[in-house]
């Protein structure tokens, strides 16, 4: 049994996708919950009424994670809200999807930005709320480790972003904070439709997958769940993929 009551959780890009279905389980075992968005404030709306009417706790911030000012401001929003957090889930992401000709230096600082840095700034500005038995998990994809068409610069910084995983755990491990990354495989969220090819990928995806289906946004909020648990307090500094076996097929 996963119980969450009396801890507070702090989801970034929490309005859609997997950082919604990651809020929603959070908020399902007892904690109260924190989402952010930058653009999509109806959907966050949305999320925060449905864990009301579950009987649960949540609330919606504003905040662009590219913006080391925006950023802030979450915090100290944040800061007034609350005196703890208990569980950072740093979800939020983005980028351009192009060629390697097509790229240009803006698009490299939006999503190292926006998928790596972010995560070592909100762990500065969590950690003076965090106490032994915290948990920050980051979410990560197949990309990081593969070379997937036109994901260059997205992949490049969720490969930072799983380094920082690391290096994090070393430093915070000692003040009881676990510190993990969960890598999805190919999930069927709004973010595949902006894939030029995006049938392809669903159909060879769903081909070569072990157990025959596409990740669900709930599939990885589950292991998300469970490492913000008391039942992961001994996995630390590590990788957990979530793809239905599509990453060991060559």
């Amino acid at each position: 049994m996963i119980d969450l009551h009396g801890k507070v959780a702090l989801v970034t890009g929490g309005s859609r996708g997997i950082g919604k279905a990651v809020a929603q389980r959070l908020a399902g075992q007892g904690a109260e919950v924190i989402i952010t968005y930058v653009r999509h404030r109806t959907n966050a709306g949305e999320v925060v009424a449905a864990i009301e009417q579950q009987g649960g706790k949540c609330r919606a911030m504003r905040a662009n994670l590219a913006d080391e000012e925006s950023l802030m401001t979450l915090f100290d929003e944040v800061r007034g809200h609350t005196s703890r957090l208990d569980i950072v889930v740093s979800n939020a992401a983005s980028g351009v999807l192009q060629p390697v000709t097509a790229l240009k230096s803006r698009h490299w600082d939006w999503a190292v930005n926006v998928n790596a840095r972010a995560l070592l700034l909100i762990a500065q500005q969590a950690l003076p709320l965090m106490g032994p038995g915290g948990r920050i998990v980051a979410l990560s994809s197949i990309g990081a480790v593969r070379a997937v068409p036109n994901y260059t610069v997205v992949g490049a910084s969720k490969g930072a972003l799983e380094s920082l995983v690391r290096h994090l755990a070393v430093e915070l491990g000692a003040q009881g904070i676990t510190v993990n990354t969960v890598s999805a495989g190919v999930v069927e969220t709004d973010a595949l439709t902006k894939f030029p090819n995006r049938e392809e990928i669903v159909a060879a995806a769903t081909a070569r997958t072990p157990l025959g289906r596409l990740t669900r946004p709930e599939d990885v909020a589950d292991v998300a769940l469970f490492l913000c648990s008391d039942l992961a307090a001994m996995i630390h500094g590590q990788t957990i993929v979530v793809d239905g076996g599509y990453a060991i097929c060559g």
